[in-house]
């Protein structure tokens, strides 16, 4: 006998040992405020007692610091490796990375060396009197120039690396990994844990987990870089720090995710399976924005690719949605839990600034994306609709005050569409409006649909108890049965009668085609024994 499937309710009403928000990967820029534009090289250059500003100067202190880099690495007996473009780099530091970790502290377990493509300044000489010094202007351009890969091994943050270019301005580039850190928290705390290759499958205090991944902060991320950059060998020194060239953090990339760990792991590909296919069209620009709780404007719509995809490595899948720079992916993590998580490659797509000091707020957006995309994902598995709840929206219903309400029929275009109007606009944080109703409603139609018919549905579903008036506005939002009516109406339709309607053709599947051939079979028989002719006999 078949067994009924797990839904996203049933897994977080009860079928989870482990529901955990967490910084993932983390990948930052450093880079030196003070050190961006030409007229700032030439008073760089001055502090450092360069007379005359010339590319001659920047190759000086360039050629300085790799030096003190191969000193740094003689003197603590380092490996230096060339990184090629056709390297994996974490798989080549992986066995440098391994033996640091055996043996313990925080150290730098190998430094990678690569040419690599990097926006540094380029001098360009100015014309002058013959006999004058040379005088040259500095502009960005975009070089082949060497950057060193310090890959190290942390005692708070595991394996990462910081990566420093060797020419003005010096961009750094910082990789660390929140749920490493959350699991050298846990074990400095005694907080027992089983591990996943990049997260958590169990734990004796689900509570006190989540409360020390919530530590993680910019304050954490800033003494991190701050504690290595007093130890590597860098292009700046304290005097230039004083002066005020350093470097500051903001945020490239940043990912949160939130990991469902299943008590049944037998169970965990078959809910996961069955929750891709009822969401393909998690990419429209519709869906996005709910997930994203961003408001879409004609010119974003026009300038975004939206899409849905699903990739495929061996037997694992992985659906994405993506949003401007950024996307949300769901997959299941090492076939034991369902892991959601927001990849933030543009902290302007969520509405926030780069630098680090937002990083609070940034982690605090992209959760909020990972808990509506579930929340969406939920309300459309858990759509039962109650019969007294049907009856009273399918049929003509008379409210207490004795109004007559018509139905909102099953199957009815306009009733339909107005179930798909109300899915697109579950989680709008402005709510249901006369207006957002008729932008809906119109594409749903493909035709014209008024102000006056807006209203008349509004009233429906107000009346019909599936939408509630915000007190002193003309805004709505849904009630529990209205998003049932919604989730009910719309998927029932799209996955179960439409199917089912096309059984007999292809692409049906051959299994759903048998099976409605014996069940016109049977009702051809009982029809025959009834002395019932067939319809199109009787016609």
């Amino acid at each position: 006998m078949a067994t009924r499937p797990v839904t996203v309710s049933d897994i977080i009403a009860g079928h989870a040992v482990l529901d955990l928000v967490s910084a993932d990967r983390i990948y930052l820029n450093g880079y030196i405020p003070t050190l961006q534009v030409g007229g700032q090289v030439v008073a760089f250059l001055a502090h450092r007692g360069f007379p005359i500003p010339s590319p001659a100067a920047l190759g000086k202190i360039g050629n300085l610091f790799r030096i003190a880099v191969r000193r740094f690495a003689e003197i603590n007996d380092i490996a230096v490796v060339q990184l090629r473009a056709r390297d994996r780099k974490i798989e080549v530091a992986g066995p440098y990375l391994e033996r640091a970790r055996r043996l313990g502290g925080s150290r730098v377990a190998m430094i990678g060396w690569a040419q690599e493509p990097q926006s540094v300044f380029d001098a360009r000489k100015r014309a002058t009197d013959p006999g004058r010094c040379p005088q040259f202007t500095f502009e960005k351009v975009i070089r082949h120039v060497t950057a060193y890969y310090f890959y190290l091994w942390d005692e708070d943050f595991g394996a990462c690396f910081i990566k420093v270019c060797a020419y003005a301005p010096y961009p750094v580039k910082v990789w660390l990994n929140g749920h490493e850190w959350a699991k050298s928290a846990a074990a400095r705390a005694g907080v027992g844990f089983t591990e996943l290759s990049n997260g958590f499958a169990a734990c004796d205090d689900p509570d006190a987990l989540q409360g020390i991944c919530a530590r993680l902060q910019a304050g954490t991320i800033t003494v991190f870089f701050e504690r290595w950059m007093a130890r590597l060998p860098l292009p700046l020194n304290a005097a230039d720090r004083a002066a005020g060239w350093w470097w500051q953090l903001s945020m490239r990339q940043v990912e949160v995710s939130r990991t469902i760990a299943f008590d049944q792991p037998r169970q965990a590909r078959g809910f996961f399976t069955a929750l891709l296919r009822h969401n393909l069209d998690i990419g429209r620009p519709e869906r996005v924005a709910i997930i994203f709780g961003r408001r879409l404007t004609r010119a974003a719509v026009r300038l975004t690719t939206f899409a849905t995809t699903l990739l495929q490595a061996g037997d694992q899948v992985v659906l994405n949605a993506y949003f401007r720079h950024s996307r949300i992916k769901q997959y299941l993590k090492d076939g034991v839990g369902m892991r959601v998580e927001t990849v933030v490659n543009d902290p302007a797509d969520l509405g926030c600034k780069r630098g680090i000091e937002h990083f609070a707020e940034l982690t605090a957006r992209a959760v909020a994306c990972n808990d509506r995309l579930l929340h969406y994902e939920r309300v459309g598995q858990d759509c039962v609709f109650g019969s007294p709840a049907f009856e009273r929206v399918s049929r003509p219903s008379v409210t207490a005050g004795g109004r007559r309400v018509p139905a909102i029929r099953y199957g009815d275009p306009r009733g339909m569409a107005l179930a798909g109007a109300l899915c697109t606009a579950l989680f709008a944080v402005t709510g249901i409006t006369n207006a957002s109703l008729r932008a809906a409603m119109t594409g749903l139609l493909g035709g014209t649909y008024t102000r006056s018919q807006a209203t008349y549905d509004l009233t429906r579903l107000r009346l019909k108890e599936l939408i509630t008036r915000i007190p002193g506005t003309f805004t709505y939002r849904l009630t529990s049965d209205g998003i049932r009516f919604a989730a009910f109406y719309t998927l029932t339709d799209r996955h179960l009668l439409r199917p089912l309607m096309a059984a007999d053709q292809l692409p049906a599947s051959p299994e759903l085609r048998r099976a409605l051939r014996v069940l016109t079979s049977s009702v051809e028989d009982y029809a025959a024994e009834a002395g019932l002719r067939p319809a199109r006999q009787a016609a």
